[in-house]
């Protein structure tokens, strides 16, 4: 129980690597915050973290606008008194060739992923100052580190965005004993995935059997990631073994690409 009594927070906890890592935090010990745009699957995801034996709390919040963010801090603040781990986890994207976004493509897209992530950061780590420390674990995607198999180039440039995020405030935050992360997943079994899928039959013809077999083939380990693999990084992140460090972006993707 490495994190046992801990408070952390997921965002887009509602279904696949956020509803694995509220259950994997849970299993360690913690406390969980499960966050979702969609109330019931926050929901759901906080009825399961309860059958662990720990506290749960579910909240609706849209991680693209600032006084949401307020009030999903506060509410976590007047439920459980402090704040340990927040796990940056909402995104949104969708499968589009570089020519064919829009100004609302890019727009939708870096309002959660990259506006929602920093002032999510921001807002934890004001409240993770005052106690003394914290960790802040953001979900970026090996896509912002150039991956050809990207869903489109501004899920891409959103999730460098993260990246860079990652390791600007790592440096500011150290001295306040806030250690701050990233994980790059490659690619993983998700609803976002299953989307991409569905588009790629859409257009292509391809079925999703054998897109999945498509983007599987490249990796060297010869399968995709399951949410829970993405959950045992978040998992050691916020543990003791982690204490020191931060300020690193890590794949979690069977070996895809190395840099």
């Amino acid at each position: 129980m490495v994190l046992e009594n801990q408070v952390v927070l997921v965002t887009g906890a509602g279904d696949g690597i956020g509803a694995a890592v509220s259950r994997a935090m849970a299993a360690a010990g913690a406390h969980v915050v499960c966050v979702d745009i969609d109330l019931e699957t926050a929901r759901r995801t906080a009825a399961v973290v309860a059958g662990e034996g720990v506290e749960s709390l579910a909240l609706r919040t849209d991680v693209g606008a600032v006084d949401a963010i307020e009030g999903m801090l506060a509410a976590t603040m007047e439920r459980f008194g402090r704040l340990d781990v927040i796990v940056n986890n909402a995104g949104v994207t969708r499968k589009a060739d570089i020519m064919d976004l829009t100004e609302a493509d890019w727009d939708r897209i870096h309002r959660v992923n990259a506006k929602g992530v920093f002032f999510c950061l921001q807002g934890a780590a004001r409240r993770m100052i005052d106690q003394g420390g914290g960790r802040i674990i953001n979900m970026a995607s090996i896509a912002g580190r150039g991956y050809a198999g990207t869903s489109n180039a501004a899920y891409a440039a959103s999730k460098g965005a993260v990246i860079a995020l990652t390791k600007t405030a790592a440096q500011q935050l150290g001295r306040h004993n806030i250690t701050v992360n990233a994980i790059c997943p490659g690619v993983t079994r998700t609803a976002l995935l299953d989307q991409i899928f569905t588009t790629l039959h859409e257009t292509e013809g391809i079925s999703k059997a054998n897109a999945e077999a498509r983007a599987a083939r490249p990796i060297p380990l010869g399968r995709v990631n399951e949410p829970e693999d993405i959950a045992a990084m978040a998992v050691f992140l916020a543990s003791p073994g982690a204490r020191n460090i931060t300020g690193q972006a890590f794949n979690v993707d069977g070996g895809l690409i190395t840099s």
